[in-house]
């Protein structure tokens, strides 16, 4: 169905706002995108970033505005986990069937990338003008220089809060009555660092590897980069024994990377230099319901559902929040509050479930992927599901390599580890663990479980 074009303000620059810029574009739509921030393509990108893997859900929503190919310039495939466990040979993990990747994209690279072409399409950028107040019935947006000096109106026929975990938008909106809102930071800080190139420009560790050293309660994480680089991120608790806080000193950090890290730690450009110059980032979880106000605001990706990055789906929730939308521009036209209303209710009970599955995959990544019973229990999980592909597909791939709604991978992954936890229990698991009995008892248990 078609719509009428409408003149549409977006706030946030980030990839979501670029994105959602380019889909209204090509509906017909006049798009201004305002920013507090400087325009990213004349900076140097900051030290707080983690890099971007893309999946199944991303590349839907570029596909579907034909922009697949000009994003694969700038990533790298990756097929598998490389962990690196102290005192082992660096071991494989495969992440899915033969040809299934997620693709390492740097954050800033990929976001220069999107605004160059939204700008292409049409799309207007007011960077250094931060929005001060929305007027939501009116759909109207204030800025100015400070809060005290004087503000700039703009009027809009519809707003899209694209502007992150502490969004100006969803506050305005929060102080509407009956408005849910919550937000959980957990104990864990993130810090970034860099694996240079070699002199050849080749890449120190596998290319095709998303890189993890886990060790407990913290871990050391490694993407590559189209440089020949590794962004690497230290998640690491705020305070204890080993933790940001107790890192005072550059030979603090250097005994640390020694005791810790030590195939890595030589490798490290300018590690202690890193360690102290690049800020510590904290990470949140935030919830809040409803997204939308009438048919004149709605919010968008982080705006609405902040999450932990543990599972590199925050960039790939908020492109799959543009697709759904979209749809419903298509099902609705111009009735808007149709569009919204069908939005939200679609897209929250998703968005609640990938905020849990990242958490738990923080607990996985940081001290299950080196417990051998753990491993054990995903060697069996993978045996039986290349013999019987089609009644059970693990969790990771559900969420990764699918379409299918996140709220779904949460409840089928909820019931296949009830199952695994009864398998694990047989005994002698260690030496029959690829059996005719361990296979005929998953398949009684999920017959059981329907």
């Amino acid at each position: 169905m078609a719509q009428t074009p409408k003149n549409i303000a977006i706030i946030g620059s980030g990839l979501v706002g670029s994105l959602l810029a380019i889909y209204l574009r090509k509906l017909g739509h006049s798009v201004t995108v305002f920013d507090r921030r400087p325009d990213i393509r004349t900076i140097k990108f900051s030290g707080r970033s983690i890099n971007l893997a893309m999946s199944n859900r991303g590349w839907r929503s570029l596909q579907k505005v034909g922009l697949e190919g000009k994003i694969k310039e700038i990533g790298i495939p990756l097929d598998k986990r490389a962990m690196h466990v102290n005192d082992k040979p660096v071991y494989f993990q495969k992440y899915g069937k033969e040809g299934e990747a997620i693709w390492s994209i740097s954050r800033g690279i990929l976001n220069k990338r999107m605004i160059d072409l939204a700008e292409a399409e049409g799309t207007e950028f007011r960077f250094n003008e931060k929005v001060w107040d929305v007027d939501l019935p009116e759909a109207k947006i204030y800025t100015g220089e400070t809060e005290k000096s004087e503000w700039k109106e703009y009027q809009y026929d519809i707003i899209f809060g694209c502007d992150g975990a502490f969004s100006r938008v969803r506050h305005k909106m929060q102080r509407r009555s009956r408005f849910d809102y919550s937000q959980d930071f957990i104990d864990v800080g993130y810090k970034e660092l860099t694996i240079p190139a070699n002199e050849d420009g080749t890449h120190k560790l596998d290319k095709n590897s998303f890189h993890i050293w886990p060790r407990g309660a913290f871990m050391l994480i490694a993407m590559p980069n189209i440089d020949g680089s590794f962004t690497c991120t230290l998640f690491l608790p705020f305070e204890g024994n080993v933790s940001f806080e107790s890192i005072k000193t550059e030979e603090d950090a250097r005994a640390f990377f020694k005791e810790y890290f030590p195939n890595v730690r030589k490798e490290i450009e300018n590690l202690t230099k890193d360690f102290f110059q690049n800020p510590t980032s904290a990470m949140v979880t935030m919830k809040c319901y409803p997204w939308t106000y009438w048919n004149k605001v709605a919010l968008v990706g982080d705006s609405a559902h902040a999450i932990v990055p543990f599972y590199g789906q925050g960039m790939n929730a908020g492109f799959e929040d543009i697709y759904v939308l979209q749809e419903l521009m298509e099902k609705y036209g111009d009735d808007w509050e149709s569009i919204f209303s069908e939005y939200q209710k679609q897209r929250k009970p998703n968005a609640d479930a990938i905020a849990e599955l990242s958490y738990r995959n923080f607990v996985e990544m940081s001290s299950k992927t080196a417990d051998p019973k753990f491993l054990l229990q995903k060697k069996i999980e993978k045996h039986f599901a290349a013999k019987h592909p089609e009644k059970w597909i693990p969790v990771y791939s559900r969420v990764t390599f699918s379409d299918r709604p996140y709220a779904e991978a949460l409840a089928i992954g909820d019931q296949q580890e009830k199952i695994m936890k009864e398998v694990m229990k047989l005994p002698n698991i260690d030496d029959k663990w690829d059996s005719k009995e361990v296979e005929d008892k998953i398949l009684r248990l999920l017959k059981d479980s329907k």
